[in-house]
């Protein structure tokens, strides 16, 4: 889901970062009255495990993979706010550090993952998370969150100038279904798994949930050490289109990015080097994570 440098015309990418800039700012703005200080360590937690889980590709038919995108896991434990902080921060450091996504492309992806799609994962979360229908929500929220970011996506290619035809539209849609299916499906096993461990954690101050941390931090370095082992080779559905339409070859790198393509440039094993960068990754997003966390609340106590 993560668009490259090259794939979007200049005013649609400096179009969506006038927009993201700004937006970003009043999220983090209002994070400021919505974070529960409680909920630092579990800011950290759950942005190391988005990363990790984004990692891992899965297969969905077609020649084509997907991976979690995790902003309804993060709006519901934390609030939309706070989410679109965390999500921010991921972003950003698979921009600038593992370049998955462009630099230039950064506000188009901020605007479709971080802001658009962690809403779209939000809302319907909300109108049934009071109820018996909460598992519903987070299935439909997940779905949401996945669909809309590829709609989203989709439109700003045909902005740009990308000509899809009706079969590679149509395999792209498909695609992007089953990708929005399984979002909302992983959604509610991460929850229903935590949940039997520490009942209403969604809820509850995460300072009296550790076995959830633990467990999450345990997911998500299982998931950035290992998980590459067993995820999916096949370009996922953004790649896929851009190889079927002819778009691929208009990708262009700014700069190398230090840990391009989640790999460590030394002389060992590729196991190790990539273990060794989805781990430095994991650290960095939990670091980035929890600082913005104890800055936002210090900014609110100014």
């Amino acid at each position: 889901m993560h668009i490259p440098d090259g794939f979007l015309a200049a005013p649609v990418w400096g179009g969506l970062w006038v927009v993201s800039a700004p937006a970003v700012v009043a999220a983090t703005r209002r994070a400021q009255r919505d974070l529960d200080e409680s909920k630092v360590p579990l800011m950290g937690v759950l942005g190391a495990f988005v990363f990790a889980a984004q990692m891992v590709n899965f297969p969905l038919g077609a020649g084509t993979s997907g991976h979690l995108l995790g902003g309804t896991l993060l709006a519901a434990a934390l609030g939309p706010a706070p989410a679109i902080v965390v999500m921010t921060a991921i972003l950003t450091l698979q921009a600038l550090i593992f370049q998955d996504g462009g630099l230039l492309a950064l506000g188009a992806n901020l605007f479709n993952m971080a802001l658009v799609g962690t809403l779209a994962g939000y809302w319907p979360w909300k109108a049934l998370a009071g109820g018996r229908f909460a598992r519903a929500g987070l299935f439909a929220g997940g779905f949401c969150s996945v669909l809309v970011c590829a709609l989203l996506c989709l439109a700003e290619l045909s902005v740009s100038g990308v000509h899809f035809g009706a079969a590679a539209m149509s395999l792209a849609l498909g695609v992007f279904l089953v990708n929005a299916i399984l979002e909302g499906l992983i959604t509610v096993a991460v929850a229903a798994s935590l949940d039997s461990i520490r009942p209403g954690w969604l809820k509850a101050p995460a300072g009296a949930g550790q076995p959830v941390l633990w467990l999450l931090l345990g997911f998500a370095t299982l998931l950035a050490s290992a998980g590459f082992l067993v995820a999916s080779t096949h370009p996922d559905g953004v790649q896929h289109l851009a190889q079927v339409t002819g778009l691929a070859s208009h990708e262009r790198m700014l700069f190398k990015a230090p840990l391009a393509d989640y790999e460590i440039a030394l002389p060992v094993s590729a196991w190790i080097r990539k273990a060794i960068a989805g781990l430095s990754g994991l650290l960095l997003t939990a670091a980035a994570c929890v600082a913005l966390a104890r800055w936002i609340g210090r900014w609110r106590s100014a």
